[in-house]
């Protein structure tokens, strides 16, 4: 059986009750509130209840983000502790075959397990840097992580069940639940072929260590390389639908102006006015120093980070000093995979002192380029411009 308790409660009693630790305060993160979640290091306080935590910078600087300082998302207050000894997933639908249900057992010895290295980035990373403010959780630069995310695929426990050729959606629902019957169960779908293809993985495993509680024990799905909103977790159903899904977090949240990105369509789900956000586009962070940070004349300094796209990978990083006018190309490092992020960094003249202006863009295989202006859109999703920052070196 699935049991649940309320870990996030609205006064500061339920909150230490519920195990948060205590609460401390960083100067990398300016005013943000660090707070530390069960097996958690402190994270940056995006809200309570639904639990919402930004990684701080400088736990983004290592290749793979560690597992106890990896984001927290959440849509819905009522987040379960599953019992994997009883926990079942379901696959059905009107365009299922043979209706069939697996067990956590059943998952991890009845199909080839798999290994992938992926970005998973919340829709709305980076919404909090947004001019005009847009609605929703105020993100800044740690709404992700990249990890290494172990499971199976999906397609291989589909076809087990038999796909019908009308199909065209699956429907993935998780075991988190809403706290008040009129917020909407966050229930998401992703078209059949992006259902079926190979980078689709029903994971139990991330960093090597089973997936722990608050990124989806026992079992969340992986898109890779789209955003995380359809990285669906405590995963327990999937139906094999031959009609689009109408749920509330489909055909009106997540949604991006129709047009005005580029990446995956979701044909069935779009109309003339908006469409689903799908893949993660091109875009690039530096971690190795933040906004306005002085150097020590004199003293060797490199300006690093990562680059990642929606899996057609990193091919080019350029760094302009000159605030733009001329860009020099960064060294890159090896990417596990086309759906990690990629290092890059760039030796710094410190012999004299004075500013530093630095600008990071980044390209991708496939041609794409980080664009200079934001296309603005209600929601604050694809903030994915140049980054800019100054240094002093002094």
């Amino acid at each position: 059986m699935i049991t649940r308790r309320r870990v996030v409660a609205g006064s500061a009693g339920a909150l230490l009750l519920a195990g948060i630790g205590g609460r401390v305060y960083s100067a990398e993160a300016g005013a943000d509130e660090l707070i530390a979640l069960p097996g958690k290091r402190p994270l940056i306080k995006r809200s309570f209840r639904p639990p919402n935590f930004e990684t701080p910078l400088a736990s983004l600087r290592s290749q793979f983000t560690p597992n106890d300082a990896f984001f927290v998302r959440y849509h819905l207050a009522s987040i379960p502790n599953v019992d994997e000894r009883a926990w079942r997933l379901k696959i059905e639908g009107a365009s299922v075959k043979r209706p069939l249900e697996f067990s956590l057992a059943d998952l991890q010895r009845g199909f080839e397990h798999v290994k992938l290295a992926a970005v998973n980035q919340c829709s709305g990373n980076r919404r909090g840097l947004f001019t005009p403010r847009a609605g929703g959780v105020q993100w800044t630069y740690g709404a992700m992580g990249n990890a290494i995310w172990g499971g199976v695929r999906l397609r291989d426990v589909l076809n087990r069940a038999g796909v019908n050729a009308d199909a065209l959606e699956v429907v993935l629902d998780g075991a988190d639940q809403q706290v008040l019957p009129a917020t909407p169960d966050f229930v998401k779908s992703v078209p059949i072929a992006r259902a079926l293809d190979e980078h689709t993985l029903i994971a139990f495993e991330m960093n090597g260590e089973p997936l722990p509680h608050w990124h989806g024990a026992p079992v969340r799905l992986v898109v890779a390389g789209w955003t995380a909103t359809y990285w669906v977790k405590h995963l327990t159903s999937l139906r094999v639908e031959p009609k689009a899904f109408d749920g509330f977090w489909m055909k009106s949240a997540y949604r991006l102006p129709t047009g005005k990105f580029p990446g995956a369509r979701f044909a069935s789900q779009e109309n003339e006015q908006t469409t689903p956000i799908t893949e993660i586009l091109i875009n690039s962070l530096v971690t190795s120093h933040t906004d306005g940070e002085r150097l020590v004349r004199g003293r060797p300094a490199q300006i690093a980070g990562w680059a990642w796209d929606g899996g057609s990978g990193i091919s080019t990083v350029e760094i302009s000093l000159d605030e733009g006018q001329s860009w020099r190309p960064a060294q890159l490092g090896e990417a596990p995979s086309a759906y990690s992020w990629r290092g890059f960094r760039m030796a710094l003249d410190t012999s004299k002192a004075g500013p530093v202006h630095i600008a990071v863009r980044a390209t991708g295989r496939n041609g794409a380029r980080q664009p200079e202006k934001l296309t603005p859109n209600p929601a604050g999703y694809h903030h994915n411009i140049i980054q800019t920052l100054t240094l002093e070196v002094a």
